[in-house]
């Protein structure tokens, strides 16, 4: 790991997430959250006063050990139990069917095996669970998608590995979710980095 990624990149992702437009999404989406909680790409904690009363343990995971110093700091001032893994998304270290929310926020743009990170987001939610989202992702007109793709190899090398050009909802379907609830939009900023997805999916049922 370079030094860039290291020890620059971690607090860059802090105050960039910071802005008021997250904030907005995340008030709206986080709440959301019950019983038994998972965050992919828990970060630096900027979620963790969005979460309500309903929240009876969080499982917050990362792969970055310096965002995950930053949330612990944050979790002080929490009132359930909070535990961090420092793992990928990818390889979840829970058991089958263990939590009844995962809350992904800005992750799915960076993890290299995003399909597989959902795939395993499904296997440790219970049946009746639900995936909360708000990602970032393609726009859905040709000229803003031209811009993302060209953009997308140098702003991927400068931004943890962030990809622009990421169709969300067809990736959450693939890993086997049911999305029951999309909005999409622009949000405030350049057009190839704010098409906005955010809703609410739950485990598709198996094909009888």
């Amino acid at each position: 790991m370079s030094f860039y990624d290291k020890w620059i990149l971690p607090r860059l992702v802090d105050v960039a997430m910071r802005n008021k437009e997250a904030t907005r999404y995340r008030s709206q989406i986080v709440p959301q959250a019950r019983g038994t909680v998972l965050e992919i790409g828990v970060g630096s904690g900027l979620n963790l006063p969005f979460y309500g009363t309903g929240v009876e343990r969080l499982y917050g995971l990362d792969p970055s050990q310096e965002l995950l110093v930053m949330a612990r700091k944050k979790a002080r001032a929490i009132a359930f139990p909070i535990d961090f893994l420092a793992h990928s998304g990818e390889e979840i270290p829970l058991n089958d069917g263990c939590v009844d929310t995962v809350v992904t926020t800005w992750t799915l743009c960076s993890i290299p095996d995003p399909v597989q990170a959902l795939k395993e987001m499904r296997r440790v939610l219970q049946p009746g669970g639900m995936l909360l989202f708000a990602e970032h992702g393609l726009a859905p007109e040709a000229r803003v998608q031209k811009w993302q793709q060209c953009l997308n190899p140098l702003w991927g090398r400068f931004a943890g590995g962030c990809n622009l050009n990421r169709k969300m909802d067809q990736l959450i379907q693939a890993a086997g979710f049911r999305i029951a609830e999309l909005e999409t939009e622009y949000a405030k900023g350049p057009r190839p980095m704010s098409y906005i997805y955010s809703g609410r999916a739950q485990p598709a049922a198996p094909p009888s």
